[in-house]
């Protein structure tokens, strides 16, 4: 399709709510997205140059526009949600995690079973969940067993066939799990009661039950049948174990849904939690991949969406960190202090614990994910055009004025690369003056660099504050590579990033990786510039000596130091031990130096 069908299209779209499919070429649908208004926000991705470049990729291959009127925007998230799951577009956020849940069932038929299942049957079966963890349905299967006589068989009970007496008791009813239904030995009535206390304990609400096992447990005690009181109480201990277990907060708090995101450049993380009666009955964590930099907020209404189609959710209150726009459906409500706050609290550190194990396991089995990743995410926080995978970082050692050196260590997709290290000894700069030192060395790296055409890194790091980084900026001016390389200078009292001409310093949060690699960065610049001042000055305090002797040159010095290792155990060595290395003529001069220097 032509640009001015493009623009005819956008020019007809209706100013209501609705979903927009953009298609490519190929007639394959690329992305699809929601609005308040379509026309207004389908134009906007072609009335401007978009700051991420996959959003200016996905527009120079739209040649066609489709869209759907909807009547809410309640109506438009959810047709969304649907339409990118039935084609998984390839510029919408991946929903990574398309697997079937377990249930709890209480089927339909005389005296209901319940059981657990991951098939969702329509024949007026009776499901609880989905749950995202299958121990939390072992553990609240078993809470039910250890409540109620239930019967695990699949006969057809019917009143016919147990009039008829089709069937016998089996092991289960002599072993107390099941009072024997097949055989009329348990009223239908009092099983249905019993499902009907599983039924709100399966909603979350403990209360009722509880009340009525106390309720019962006074009955018993009263009529002195202490055996039945003392059966009920253990059913309760075990009841209220649970529900301590599950408490968070307010048991008041009822009915609500709780979400909340955390996100960084590739990735976000929504956690969801279910509350009823106080007690969290569900929790998951979704991952989600983002595709074009969407924003929180867009994330989070998608996953919302989802999650409550997928675990069939139907509360109206829900509780977010921030505003979503859900529709008219909804109280939105966004917790500042309190129990509620205390709610989004968790749901936070849930998303955050998810995203922790999530970066650990790709760590191991997917590294390129690892380093795309954090590259991108140093891209982001450092402000640059392009991802960092090649950093270098500088720094001047010299102790009292003597020695000067310099080291330059090199990173490439976030680790060391050190067969690429470099240390320099300052050549042009008399006396301890980091500031020229800095000058020289950045300049004759980058010199050599570019005369032997090798690549420049993305991002150069100067360990030291504004002085540091305009002596290193005056390098780059004269090999004119101002603007080519980003350059930052990081103060070592309060970790400031400082940047050229800017007098703001950045400051990054002391836990975020980025930060951390550039520390690292720095520690390392710093140990090996350190080791090669240390070497220098042990080379040249160790040698004087010995090149202070009369007759003795620099290459029978090297011979002695690589046969004895250093000058203190040449001077303990032997007559015929300095024989054998150097000859008799220059042994008996080392010798003799060593026997009448006067000892301290």
């Amino acid at each position: 399709m032509s640009n001015s069908n493009i623009e005819l299209q956008l020019k007809t779209l209706p100013n209501t709510p609705g979903v927009y499919q953009f298609y490519d070429a190929a007639g394959v649908v690329i992305y699809v997205g929601k609005a308040k208004n379509l026309k207004n926000r389908v134009r906007s991705y072609f009335n401007k140059v978009h700051d991420y470049g996959k959003t200016n990729v996905l527009v120079k291959k739209i040649v066609e526009i489709k869209h759907i009127v909807v009547e809410t925007e309640t109506d438009a998230l959810l047709l969304e949600n649907n339409l990118i799951k039935k084609y998984q577009p390839r510029y919408n956020v991946l929903l990574k995690d398309d697997k079937s849940y377990p249930w709890i069932c209480i089927k339909k038929e005389p005296f209901p079973r319940v059981f657990q299942t991951r098939r969702m049957i329509k024949d007026g079966s009776e499901y609880f969940g989905p749950y995202t963890s299958i121990k939390t349905v072992y553990t609240l299967l078993d809470l039910i067993k250890g409540l109620f006589p239930l019967r695990t068989c699949k006969y057809d009970l019917s009143k016919e066939k147990i009039h008829n007496q089709k069937y016998k008791v089996c092991l289960e009813y002599h072993l107390g799990n099941c009072k024997g239904a097949c055989e009329a030995r348990e009223a239908e009535a009092s099983y249905l009661e019993n499902i009907a206390t599983i039924r709100e304990i399966l909603k979350g609400n403990f209360k009722n039950s509880i009340s009525v096992f106390k309720s019962q447990m006074k009955t018993f005690a009263e009529n002195l049948e202490f055996e039945a009181a003392q059966s009920l109480k253990e059913k309760l201990q075990v009841l209220e174990n649970y529900q301590a277990k599950s408490t968070i907060v307010n048991p008041k708090i009822s009915n609500v849904d709780v979400f909340s995101i955390v996100s960084d450049e590739s990735y976000a993380y929504v956690n969801f939690l279910q509350l009823s009666y106080g007690a969290i009955i569900r929790s998951h964590t979704m991952e989600l991949k983002k595709k074009l930099q969407e924003s929180d907020q867009a994330l989070l209404e998608l996953a919302i969406t989802e999650m409550r189609q997928r675990f069939a959710l139907e509360s109206k209150d829900i509780y977010v960190p921030f505003e979503v726009n859900l529709g008219p459906d909804f109280r939105i409500t966004i917790p500042k202090v309190g129990d509620k706050k205390q709610l989004i609290d968790l749901s936070l550190r849930n998303a955050k614990y998810q995203r922790l194990e999530q970066l650990k396991q790709v760590k191991i089995t997917d590294p390129d994910r690892h380093v795309d990743r954090i590259m991108a995410q140093m891209k982001s926080d450092l402000r640059l055009s392009e991802a960092p995978t090649h950093i270098e970082c500088f720094d001047n050692s010299n102790i009292q004025g003597t020695h000067p050196v310099a080291a330059c260590v090199v990173f490439k997709n976030g680790k060391p690369s050190k067969k690429e290290y470099r240390n320099f000894n300052i050549k042009t700069v008399e006396g301890p003056d980091d500031y020229a030192s800095m000058t020289e060395v950045v300049y004759r790296r980058y010199k050599r660099l570019l005369e032997e055409k090798l690549p420049l890194p993305q991002l150069i790091i100067i360990d030291g504050g504004k002085g540091q980084l305009s002596a290193a900026l005056k390098s780059l001016d004269d090999l004119e590579l101002r603007g080519k390389i980003a350059i930052i200078g990081i103060a070592k009292r309060l970790e400031e990033l400082f940047y050229p001409n800017d007098p703001i310093p950045l400051y990054l949060d002391k836990k975020s990786e980025t930060l951390k690699i550039i520390q690292q960065l720095r520690n390392e610049a710093h140990r090996f510039g350190i080791e090669h001042h240390r070497n220098k000055r042990s080379k040249t305090a160790l040698n004087s000596e010995l090149e202070s002797i009369v007759g003795i040159g620099d290459k029978t010095i090297l011979e002695l130091l690589k046969n004895f290792k250093s000058a203190q155990r040449v001077s303990f060595a032997a007559l015929d031990e300095l024989e054998q290395v150097i000859g008799v003529s220059k042994a008996h001069i080392i010798y003799n130096y060593y026997q009448n220097k006067p000892h301290a």
